[in-house]
């Protein structure tokens, strides 16, 4: 019987209503939006077009950067092309399963690009604390078993949100005040007990994100410590060097999911609901955006590549002429 009631009760559909206290400013707010968006689609498309087709690219730093690249994009391609279609045609609708899909797709590749990030430490942990036994320690299996491994455990933790969120009865209306299908945002319209939620969600956070954040904070405490031993001030300066890229990528990614975790805890009151929105979508549209500017500039590899590609399509149009 309580089953019935909860489906009597689910609503079939939301609707979306973007950034509450914000609404004469959507247009204004998009094209920011649409611009690191189409940034993002072009970078990271780029990023994976070089390392598919350029052979000196073919090492574990590039693979991992290319998990990094996909994630990105099917993080951002989550949230982004709705957000615009509220803003610019007010279509603000999204079934119930839709939503619950999306959901899924952000969650879970929010996750994922934990797991990369701390893959990537590890990666640099490994190439500079042993370089010798770096081609023989990651090599192409370990590589995919371990990219597997880290979607694996995003699927696997985020189903179950799918199946709490589905069974709450919903009778506090269907507007959600947000951009996109937030697990904590679509449980609060329920007037059941979302207390299960609640706790489900933050040991998710602590297991994925707590979890990455010890590796990756190891592997780098063990880096500095082999750097620091270094007696050349050249291999000391190119072994930071090659994590440059890596711990601006990490910075742009948790920066502000710290800032979401700790202000929704502790400030939710002081700062207004317009605020956090913003910084969400920042959250899952920043790292994409980015990353690909972050390691074409710093990365000499992948610099070269996109200097010789272009400079080899201006050469082939002179010869043309």
């Amino acid at each position: 019987m309580s089953v019935q009631n909860n489906t009597d009760l689910r609503p079939a559909s939301f609707v979306l209503n973007g950034i509450p206290g914000l609404e004469d400013m959507h247009v204004w707010i998009s094209f920011p939006f649409c611009s690191m968006y189409a940034v993002a689609m072009v970078g990271n498309c780029g990023l994976l077009y070089l390392i598919f087709f350029e052979d000196s690219l073919h090492r574990p730093m590039y693979y991992f950067l290319a998990m990094l690249s996909l994630t990105d994009l099917v993080m951002c391609s989550s949230t982004i092309p709705k957000a615009l279609c509220i803003f610019w045609f007010h279509l603000k609708e999204i079934g119930f399963d839709d939503c619950l899909v999306q959901m899924f797709f952000i969650h879970t590749f929010t996750g994922m690009e934990s797991g990369v990030l701390m893959l990537m430490a590890l990666d640099r942990y490994v190439a500079i604390c042993y370089p010798l036994r770096y081609s023989t320690i990651l090599t192409n299996p370990i590589i995919a078993k371990v990219g597997f491994a880290t979607f694996l455990r995003g699927v696997l933790l985020i189903i179950p949100f799918m199946f709490l969120t589905k069974r709450l009865p919903y009778c506090r209306g269907n507007i959600i005040n947000h951009t996109y299908c937030d697990h904590m945002s679509v449980a609060k319209l329920s007037c059941g007990n979302v207390k299960v939620n609640a706790i489900y969600g933050l040991m998710v956070a602590l297991l994925i994100g707590g979890f990455d954040i010890l590796c990756i904070t190891v592997s780098y405490t063990m880096i500095l410590r082999a750097v620091v031993s270094l007696s050349s001030a050249d291999a000391r300066q190119k072994a930071f060097s090659t994590c440059t890229a890596h711990i601006c990528a990490i910075v742009f990614s948790y920066s502000p999911a710290f800032f979401s975790f700790f202000s929704h805890r502790f400030g939710g009151h002081t700062i207004p609901p317009s605020c956090h929105i913003i910084v969400a979508n920042i959250y899952l549209l920043l790292p994409p955006t980015m990353n690909p500017v972050v390691y074409g500039v710093k990365t000499k590899q992948i610099r070269d590549c996109v200097i010789r590609i272009f400079s080899g399509s201006k050469d082939s149009k002179s010869h043309s002429i």
